[in-house]
């Protein structure tokens, strides 16, 4: 097996040492995040809630880095749901200032890795300021060809699905389309995604914090994905733990329904 070996020491008191080894041939193409634990990661700490929010950009920085070393072609992160306008004003208001931060500190890093920034959601229901600062992102980058980051911005898969069934319907309505030729490359050619084409649907969904559930993050796309859990906030989510991940992810058998 052609494999990358990651060591890290543990325990202060004795010298534990962890092997971490990756198949380079069997990397999953395309990673999906819920960064999620923020605000639990800055109440554990006697922060506000807004504080977990900026640490967790500083990870979305160090793990699609890490990302795109191991070889990853497309991370997509949700990063605002179209349900989280339901929180405070305040942190709302936070939420929507981070692209500008996060595109203003990391873009020049960004760009000499070669990585395309893309969008998914509602954007055109963002506070002018950020959609500004989102879409000049992917303007900047549109000619790079390095691993595409996707930011799921006031995103929300069953608004997605109800989108394109609407696509879809008004082109059969039109003449433009049999009925009898709806098939699932038709259908995923109006979700939002469509632009990743063949890494459309991602091969392993990592969610931190705790939670076992998909809270409407691509549930077309994520059908036969594997999916990872772990009780570790976004904040705290590191390069090791990226690899143990996909280090599960390459010890499964993913059989699509059949037999392996």
């Amino acid at each position: 097996m052609d494999a990358m070996v990651f060591w890290k020491k543990q325990s202060k008191k004795e010298e534990v040492t962890e092997i971490i080894s990756l198949d380079s041939k069997n990397i999953p193409k395309h990673i999906a995040v819920i960064m999620d634990g923020n605000g639990r990661w800055a109440k554990k700490r006697n922060l506000p809630r807004i504080a977990g929010h900026k640490e967790g950009m500083s990870t979305v920085k160090r793990i699609a880095i890490a990302a795109d070393d191991l070889g990853v072609k497309a991370m997509t992160l949700y990063a605002f749901s179209t349900e989280n306008w339901k929180r405070p004003t305040e942190e709302v208001s936070f939420l929507m200032k981070l692209p500008g931060d996060f595109f203003g500190t990391f873009m020049p890093e960004l760009q000499e890795r070669n990585m395309k920034i893309q969008l998914i959601g509602f954007i055109d229901e963002l506070p002018e300021s950020t959609k500004n600062i989102v879409l000049k992102a992917v303007e900047d980058t549109k000619n790079n060809t390095g691993m595409v980051l996707t930011f799921a911005l006031n995103y929300g898969s069953r608004a997605e699905i109800i989108e394109a069934t609407k696509a879809i319907s008004t082109l059969v309505k039109q003449g433009e389309l049999e009925i009898e030729n709806i098939d699932d490359a038709v259908f995923e050619s109006h979700l939002q995604t469509h632009f990743l084409g063949d890494l459309q649907n991602p091969d392993l969904m990592i969610r931190t914090s705790g939670e076992v559930r998909l809270s409407n993050f691509l549930l077309w796309q994520l059908a036969y994905s594997e999916y990872y859990f772990t009780d570790i906030f976004w904040p705290e989510f590191s390069e090791k733990d990226l690899h143990k991940a996909i280090q599960t992810y390459q010890n499964r058998h993913r059989r699509y329904g059949g037999l392996a």
